[in-house]
């Protein structure tokens, strides 16, 4: 395609050889460009003009300092009515009335009549001044003419000169007649400048008290970052809320409505403050605003929280300081204090900081616990940071299931009983069958004699909902998931929290994103202890929590997934809960997988010779001999009713009904009897072993 060149010269000069020639390129098929006109670019050029960054910054610096001297004037008059007349007293008295105080109602009543009582005697005085002030002022004028003149009268004694007794009156005139020259010199110069003075002591003012819209106001004072909380501003956010019957009621209160709070406390990175609402304003009102009131008191939502105290028609509000929740609140005492141990009684577990930022411990002492919360939350970390500070307690034992299997939990090989690890239904099936030998557990222990005394016997299933979601079914049509009676790890989880705390025997449980189906209604409300990290929706926060606790003003649905990792609200008697309140938000401490395979040594140098089962088989022709020095393992001996336990925990039909004599009768066929210990029986690991190679080596022999 041929291009046209055209070539752009001023028409009254030819082009000299020197000069540029600019070269336009012209499609032939394209439409010839238009001249903009003249108005669309003046349009334009406005448009950019109001747009301009710096225009924006003019127009809010006229506003905001116009609006301080506008509004500095009538703060000036409301301060100076107030000051003249009744209308103060009337304000606080409206505002007891409506916080139901008659008592300073009338208190502040008694002080209006003397305030008027004080007004009309000054009234009546001043009908009395002028006569008297001209009185004065006569006596006065008399007086000093008089002293003038005595002191004319010893000077011209003095000086023997007559002139000299008025000189002193003379001088007292000229005196005042320059004091009148003076005046009448700045009198004319304060009146044109006196007016610009008055509107700069009102801009002064004004602008003290920021009287300006807040898109006017500067960037710095209109964000509110780390804006102290004061009553007034409390009172603002609370009249702004949005609930008709509040904003009429603080509207009648005037500036009086700081009479609803009680006393600003600081509670450690934030303050708390009880607010009386007003007849006619409910305080799920306020709850369910939450987001709004944290705005209003230029905070984030996840910075305010509401609780209901015990005191009627009150709520309280906890306040942050701005991005205070943000912060580490720094390692757990497990990882500081290599020294710390364990009691499972009367100790409470190092679990966190509350909002406060006091310490959150947690007493574990015969109470089943339940956490919950979205994926990847920290629920495994609370969790465990909890059974580590446990087994430092050496008479502990721990039975485990961990439903997802990726290596959370490898740190207690060695200190549990059982550990099974894995997220498939045959892994399910497993932790089924560890929580009804807990059953079988329970009950002997309940068929004890009375006054018998238990070891603290632990069962952990974490990612529970895996268990609660199994379709498997076993050989006598039983399912292992759902939440029927026909369930089988549903009902062993409701027989354990029956009646397993009367023994000793605990269950634990962590599951994700509850709901109806991977968390029934009742075995989370078997848990004592129920805490949750942040979940989705209210009915979840429900589910999780209770309905008292979330009426209360618990609220792990308002967290915020993934920037609060590892906070938790906590329902539970056995942590320390402000009084009025059903729950507790706690900020657990982290503990890393490293330093929980620390803190786990520390409690494995407390325990000795721990076997830790991994796969619990069933169905299977066991040798006695094998299985005995498996559970023996590097301890040198170990207690004969203790090898009894762990055979018939390895394989309960196998080994359940074994008595002392068969296992002394396995023993001594093998040619390692039991033999006694500081006036004891037990078992020794050499003879055990040196049976084992014995066996071995006959068995080689007799093959060749």
């Amino acid at each position: 395609m041929s291009e046209n060149v055209v070539h752009l010269h001023k028409p009254t000069d030819p082009p000299a050889e020197s000069a540029t020639v600019t070269t336009l390129t012209v499609v032939p098929d394209a439409p010839a460009a238009r001249p903009v006109p003249l108005w669309v670019r003046s349009g334009r050029a406005v448009k950019t003009a109001v747009t301009h960054e710096g225009t924006k910054a003019t127009v809010r610096a006229v506003a905001r300092h116009g609006l301080y001297t506008f509004n500095g004037g009538r703060i000036v008059a409301r301060r100076t009515w107030d000051g003249r007349t009744g209308a103060r007293y009337e304000r606080m008295i409206r505002a007891a009335e409506a916080a139901g105080n008659l008592e300073a109602a009338e208190e502040w009543e008694e002080r209006l009549q003397r305030f008027r009582a004080a007004r009309h005697h000054r009234r009546m005085d001043l009908l009395h001044s002028p006569v008297d002030a001209a009185r004065g002022v006569a006596v006065g004028v008399g007086m000093s003419i008089g002293l003038l003149v005595a002191l004319g009268v010893v000077m011209a004694i003095s000086t023997e000169d007559v002139g000299d007794v008025i000189t002193p009156l003379t001088a007292t005139i000229d005196f005042i007649a320059l004091l009148i020259r003076i005046v009448q010199i700045v009198w004319g110069p304060a009146i044109t400048i006196g007016p610009f003075l008055a509107l700069l002591a009102l801009w002064s003012v004004g602008k003290k008290q920021h009287a300006a819209p807040q898109w006017a106001l500067p960037a710095n004072v209109r964000s509110g970052e780390g804006e102290p909380i004061t009553p007034s501003i409390v009172v603002k956010a609370l009249r702004d809320l949005g609930v008709p019957a509040l904003a009429r009621a603080i509207k009648e209160m005037g500036d009086a409505g700081a009479s609803m709070l009680g006393p600003i406390r600081i509670a450690g990175c934030g303050v708390e403050v009880d607010v009386t609402l007003p007849s006619g304003v409910a305080t799920n009102e306020v709850q369910k605003r939450r987001r709004k009131l944290a705005e209003n008191l230029t905070r984030h939502e996840h910075e305010v929280f509401i609780t209901i105290p015990t005191a009627a028609r009150t709520v309280r509000l906890w306040i942050a300081d701005s991005g205070a929740l943000d912060e580490p609140i720094g390692p757990s005492p497990l990882v500081t204090d290599e020294t710390l141990t364990a009691n499972y009684k009367t100790g409470r577990a190092p679990w966190g900081q509350d909002l406060r930022g006091d310490a959150a411990e947690l007493s574990l002492y015969q109470r089943h616990l339940l956490i919950t919360g979205l994926s990847n939350q920290g629920k495994t970390a609370a969790l465990r940071a909890l059974a580590l500070w446990l087994a430092l307690d050496r008479s502990v034992e721990f039975w485990m299931g961990d439903l997802k299997g990726a290596g959370d939990w490898a740190m207690f090989d060695g200190i549990a009983t059982r550990l099974i690890q894995g997220p498939t239904d045959d892994h399910v099936i497993q932790v089924t069958e560890m929580v009804e030998d807990a059953v079988e557990e329970m009950n002997r222990r309940l068929q004890a004699p009375p006054g018998t005394e238990f070891p603290l016997l632990v069962v952990i299933v974490d990612e529970a909902q895996v268990a609660f979601m199994c379709p498997v079914k076993g050989e006598d049509k039983r399912p292992y998931g759902g939440s029927s009676a026909t369930s089988r790890y549903f009902m062993a989880a409701r027989k354990i929290h029956n009646q397993g705390r009367a023994v000793n025997v605990l269950f634990w449980q962590g599951t994700q994103d509850p709901t109806d189906q991977n968390l029934p209604k009742l075995v989370r409300e078997g848990a004592h202890t129920r805490a949750s990290l942040a979940l989705g929706t209210e009915s979840q926060a429900r589910m999780a929590l209770g309905d008292k606790a979330v009426d209360g003003g618990a609220a792990p649905n308002l967290l915020r997934p993934g920037l609060d990792k590892g906070t938790l609200v906590v329902a539970s008697d056995g942590i320390e809960i402000p009084k009025g309140q059903s729950s507790i938000t706690v900020r657990t401490h982290y503990i890393s997988t490293d330093d929980a395979h620390a803190i786990a040594d520390r409690a494995k140098a407390l325990r000795v010779g721990v076997t830790t089962l991994h796969v619990i088989e069933r169905g299977e022709e066991r040798d006695p001999l094998t299985d005995i020095a498996a559970i023996i393992g590097d301890a040198a001996r170990v207690l004969t009713a203790d090898v009894l336990k762990r055979l018939s925990a390895l394989s309960e039909e196998a080994y359940g009904t074994w008595t002392p004599g068969d296992l002394k009768r396995v023993l001594e066929d093998a040619g390692a009897e039991p033999y006694k210990s500081d006036g004891r029986m037990v078992v020794g690991r050499d003879r055990v072993a040196r049976a084992l190679a014995n066996r071995d080596t006959d068995g080689s022999a007799s093959a060749d």
